[in-house]
């Protein structure tokens, strides 16, 4: 037993070896060429050894077979000397495709990666300027993830934080906030204020803060902030009219809503209907964190089997929405205390799916019950369908989804009798679905959806943000489509 044990801790070991060679390639092929590599969706920036050690460990569920570090080291080696421009590189389905490939590694991968080999820089446009109108849970999440993505030249380049001054201390309080979190954690880097400019240097980003309490009387020029996209996240104006003050001020291009949008605005889920977007659209919304949640995990089942009406119910996280104790509210029941009771409330995802996918139009219903958690909620999809679904089938459908489809980054999927909530806080899928809680009799099908209502949300936000620069990188390899799957 002894030298089993001795065994088994010598090869965890030569593994955390490969583990430490991989970072620095991961690095460089960021810093250098914009390259953002992943297992399986998996990101391998910024992991440490025992990091990039999981990733391999979480890609081993429903992938064709076992990937580990000594498998990725030498495709990150030949990446390096690609002259690689940017892109996202998903390494695991890379060698799964290779594995059936007769071609030396090098060949294999030009061939792969043709449209950014030898691009041999960055070759990113101009860095467009991302203003957060508002820096509360969405916002400060957005900041962090602007922050994080600025080192790779991803394009999107955040220039100011517009808030209402709070107290003579503000500057201070709003760093503070973005430098620890209790949900998320700690800020990965330094953060350093000046009072007298008004500033916030985040990593190296120099951020201004802005106090102002109208969304039309700033004047960005003043910053050398032009051709700005807003991203709104008061939530206060939800339509065309309300959110066309920020195209008053000087420096502002576009507006992105951080909510659903109402009226004629076109809320958009990315990976579902993004490209809509068109030149000529100013103002945006990108939807709920529940109708992102959904609606990928809908059309790839409405796709396949179809689907003849539903209705989703969310057990979502309290928000700040919602009184700590029991105080007046002008919303039904929400005056009640979020951290003791359970709350029924409504919502607006189910019909909201249809802005996104109008094939859905009618066929859903919707209701809410807020809980006493800070974030991750679950969506429960109850679906009559056309065709009748198999649960083993249905699941191996969307687990092929969560690894190979064009809604990767979207949806992904797990199996674990001992998974609860808190273990997807910091997932960037829109939703995960909960292969374990599947149910189906017939033409009936219940599927339960995991969502961190927050960090997941903010990352359909960045693509949508990625979209409207015109920067949103490549993704390879080339993925198969919903229907082909």
């Amino acid at each position: 037993m002894g030298h089993e044990s001795d065994q088994k801790l010598q090869q965890w070991s030569e593994r955390e070896t490969v583990a430490e060679a991989i970072i620095p390639l991961v690095g460089k092929l960021y810093r250098q060429n914009g390259v953002v590599t992943s297992i399986h969706g998996r990101r391998l920036l910024n992991k440490s050894a025992i990091g990039v050690l999981k990733a391999h460990s979480h890609s081993r569920q429903g992938a064709a077979f076992a990937l580990d570090v000594e498998d990725t080291l030498p495709i990150l080696q030949t990446l390096v000397g690609l002259g690689l421009g940017p892109a996202s590189i998903d390494v695991g389905t890379l060698l799964e495709r290779y594995r059936e490939s007769d071609a030396d590694l090098e060949t294999f991968l030009r061939s792969e990666l043709a449209p950014v080999v030898d691009v041999n820089e960055k070759n990113s446009p101009d860095p467009v300027d991302v203003v957060l109108y508002g820096f509360g849970r969405i916002g400060r999440l957005l900041a962090r993830i602007l922050i994080a993505h600025a080192a790779g030249g991803s394009g999107l380049r955040l220039r100011a934080i517009v808030v209402r001054k709070g107290s003579e201390n503000d500057l201070i309080k709003r760093a503070s906030l973005l430098r620890r979190d209790s949900v998320h954690g700690p800020f990965e880097g330094t953060i350093e204020i000046d009072e007298e400019n008004n500033t916030i240097l985040a990593n190296g980003n120099l951020i201004q803060v802005i106090y102002s309490n109208s969304p039309a009387e700033v004047d960005y020029t003043k910053y050398g902030i032009t051709n700005a996209i807003v991203a709104d996240n008061t939530g206060k104006w939800r339509d065309a009219e309300g959110l066309s003050q920020h195209l008053k001020c000087p420096g502002v291009a576009r507006v992105l809503l951080t909510a659903p949008g109402k009226g004629d605005l076109k809320n958009i889920v990315h990976g579902i209907n993004h490209d809509t977007i068109t030149d000529a659209d100013r103002i945006l919304s990108a939807a709920s964190c529940t109708t992102n949640a959904i609606t990928p995990v809908l059309k790839a089942i409405n796709d396949k089997y179809g689907i003849l009406n539903g209705h989703v119910e969310t057990v979502h996280s309290f928000t700040n929405d919602q009184n700590l104790i029991d105080n007046f509210h002008n919303g039904d029941r929400r005056g009640r205390s979020a951290a003791l009771n359970m709350v029924i409330t409504e919502t607006g995802a189910a019909k909201a799916v249809a802005k996104a996918l109008p094939e859905l139009a009618g066929k859903l219903t919707g209701n809410a019950i807020r809980v006493p958690t800070p974030n991750v909620s679950l969506a429960i999809l109850n679906l009559n369908l056309e065709n009748e679904a198999d649960k083993d089938e249905v699941n191996a459908y969307l687990r092929d989804l969560a690894l190979h489809s064009v809604l990767r980054q979207q949806i992904d999927y797990v199996e674990s009798a001992e998974i609860v909530s808190t273990d997807f806080v910091g997932s960037s899928r829109a939703g995960i679905v909960d292969g374990l809680a599947t149910l189906s009799t017939g033409n009936s099908l219940v599927l339960y959806v995991w969502y961190d209502n927050e960090f997941g949300y903010s990352r359909q936000v960045i693509r949508v943000l990625e979209t409207l620069a015109g920067n949103h990188p490549l993704v390879f390899p080339e993925r198969k489509s919903v229907s082909a799957s």
